[in-house]
C-alpha cells in the first residue's frame, strides 16, 4: 500500500508538472481578428398612429362617413382624410408637431395640404391642443384655395372645449364650420360627450340642438 501511495503521488506530480510546460509553451489567443461586438444603439423615436371615423346624420342631406388617418414621429406629422373639406374629396397633409409649457400646455401643428377629388385646391392648416388640469380646448381648421373657381375659397373649422372629471369621461361644446352640408347656419354649434377605454374614444355630438333640425354626429377613434 505504500508503495502504491508512493507511484500515485509521482503521478500526480509528474502530471501536473507537464500541464505546466504545455501552458507556458502554448502561445497566447489573441482576438485580434475577432468581429468586434458593435455598441448598442439608442432607439429612435416611435411611430403613433390613429384613425377616427365620424358618421354624419345631416337633415336634407345624405348621411356619409368622414374617416381620418394620422401618423406622427416627433415632430413629423402626416394626416389623410376624406369627405371632410366636400364629399367625395380627399386631402393630404403634412405638419411640424411642437409642445410648450407644463400645466398649462399647448400642442401646436402647423400644416400644408392637398385637397383632390371633387373640389381640388391646396390649404394651408393647424391644429392644436391648449390643456389645463381637467379642461381642454382643441381645435384644427384649414382654409382651402380652390384651384378651379377663387369663389370656392372657405375656412373649415373644428373646435372642442371640454371638461373631463374623471379620466374615461369628457363633456363640452363644440362649433364646426363646414361646406360637406348646408344648414341655417353659417357656425354650427353644439354638444359633445365621450367615452374612453384604453386607446379606443367613442363620441356623440348634436349640432344646432335648439333649431328643428338639428344634426347628429356619432365618432370613434383609435390609437396605436
Amino acid at each position: 500500500m505504500r508503495r502504491w501511495g508512493r507511484v500515485l503521488i509521482w503521478f500526480v506530480l509528474g502530471t501536473s508538472s507537464a500541464l505546466g510546460r504545455m501552458t507556458t509553451d502554448q502561445p497566447a489567443i489573441t482576438t485580434t481578428n475577432a468581429t468586434p461586438v458593435a455598441a448598442e444603439q439608442p432607439a429612435g423615436p416611435a411611430w403613433a398612429f390613429s384613425a377616427s371615423a365620424y358618421l354624419y346624420f345631416p337633415p336634407d342631406s345624405q348621411n356619409y362617413v368622414q374617416p381620418t388617418i394620422r401618423a406622427d414621429r416627433s415632430w413629423l406629422h402626416l394626416e389623410a382624410r376624406y369627405n371632410y373639406e366636400a364629399l367625395d374629396t380627399g386631402s393630404a397633409w403634412i405638419g411640424y408637431n411642437f409642445s410648450v409649457g407644463d400645466k398649462l400646455k399647448l400642442d401646436f401643428t402647423p400644416m400644408v395640404g392637398a385637397v383632390f377629388g371633387k373640389t381640388n385646391g391646396y390649404a394651408p392648416g393647424y391644429e392644436f391642443t391648449l390643456s389645463w388640469r381637467k379642461l381642454q380646448l382643441y381645435s384644427e381648421g384649414e382654409y382651402v384655395f380652390d384651384t378651379g373657381d377663387s369663389a370656392n375659397d372657405f375656412f373649415y373649422t373644428w373646435s372642442e372645449l371640454t371638461l373631463a372629471p374623471v379620466d374615461w369621461f369628457q363633456f363640452g361644446l363644440v362649433v364646426q364650420r363646414t361646406k360637406v352640408y348646408q344648414t341655417d347656419l353659417d357656425i354650427q354649434r353644439g354638444l359633445l360627450v365621450r367615452f374612453s377605454y384604453k386607446k379606443v374614444d367613442l363620441s356623440a355630438y348634436v349640432f344646432n340642438p335648439d333649431t328643428d333640425k338639428p344634426t347628429y354626429v356619432l365618432a370613434v377613434s383609435v390609437s396605436f
